[in-house]
């Protein structure tokens, strides 16, 4: 009887405990932040950082791993440095320039700094960059960093490296790649020169907004100082087509561009024209996929430069 009592008095207290325990440590659900009044402060606090923080160096080694590292500091009080705000749309380089960016009904100003545009081609905003970058908040703190410039990191967010931050995608299109030379020892060794390098000044709602990451603080925004080496093209829905090929109004970011209206931007479409054929069919012939440059229209014309291509022409199989 007795043990009867210990074991029942025992799985009484037990469901107790676990009843408190499972009450006082509920999750409440916190919403978000609204976006509108999140990126006026984010927008004032990058303001101030521009209009109270200079140039301190750009290092200029050619073929040097430092090369077109830069150190931003703030201006001491009484001091004369002209701000990183001086350089808006400066007509040499280094010059800040500002992209409007419309995402969740924000329109987002952001800024980001040029120091070279690079000689090479632009990636599109879904593409795959090799760069290396520095990752700061506003106080100069660093949170990361990467200096390896045969890393790729993929705009499209797909892989290991995808990358996530909206800013990203909206900053990498403005610049170029560079140049490089082999060391001749045949050990891998690259020598990059040329390339595109510059800052972006990101409000956390093109970063991570209310996601707390790593050492960044939930809605807080941030910079990258960034060297862009090389690209990778990527064909993101496998229809034969390279995604930046499918930049119809060739403004560098193929996320705004839908042939067939479907709202499903061709990038991201195997059936860009919406006709019930597959691209990668259409543009198949014995086997092979037909070069883009020789991809005829509906009459078989593949000379006319502005020829309406058959996998974009709906009435054309």
């Amino acid at each position: 009887m007795n043990k009867f009592r210990y074991y029942f008095i025992l799985i009484i207290t037990t469901l107790s405990l676990f009843s408190c325990s499972k009450d006082d440590n509920a999750i409440e659900e916190v919403p978000l932040r609204d976006y509108g009044e999140q990126y006026a402060k984010d927008n004032d606090s990058i303001e101030k950082y521009l209009n109270n923080y200079y140039i301190e160096e750009i290092t200029n080694a050619p073929g040097q791993p430092e090369d077109q590292d830069i150190k931003m500091t703030k201006i001491p009080v009484g001091g004369t440095q002209p701000s990183i705000m001086s350089l808006l749309n400066s007509p040499t380089f280094p010059k800040l320039l500002v992209r409007n960016v419309d995402l969740d009904d924000i329109t987002y100003k952001l800024y980001y700094l040029v120091l070279r545009e690079g000689v090479g081609e632009k990636p599109c905003n879904v593409d795959g960059i090799f760069a290396t970058y520095k990752g700061t908040l506003l106080d100069n703190t660093v949170f990361d960093q990467s200096f390896d410039p045969q890393g790729l990191w993929n705009l499209d967010g797909t892989g290991t490296r995808g990358v996530f931050v909206e800013g990203w995608r909206q900053v990498f299109p403005q610049f170029r790649t560079g140049t490089y030379t082999e060391s001749g020892l045949g050990d891998g060794t690259l020598t990059y020169n040329d390339f595109g390098a510059g800052v972006m000044f990101l409000p956390s709602g093109l970063a991570y907004y209310g996601s707390a990451s790593g050492a960044i603080p939930s809605y807080t925004p941030i910079v990258f100082s960034f060297k862009l080496y090389e690209l990778r093209r990527n064909d993101f829905d496998n229809d034969g087509i390279l995604s930046y090929l499918e930049d119809i109004d060739g403004d560098g970011y193929v996320t705004n561009d839908d042939t067939d209206g479907d709202g499903k931007p061709d990038f991201n479409d195997p059936d860009d024209d919406g006709d019930g054929f597959l691209t990668r069919r259409e543009i198949t012939v014995n086997g092979k996929l037909t070069a883009f440059d020789l991809i005829p229209d509906c009459s078989g014309n593949t000379t006319d430069p502005d020829r309406n291509k058959k996998y974009l022409d709906p009435s054309c199989h």
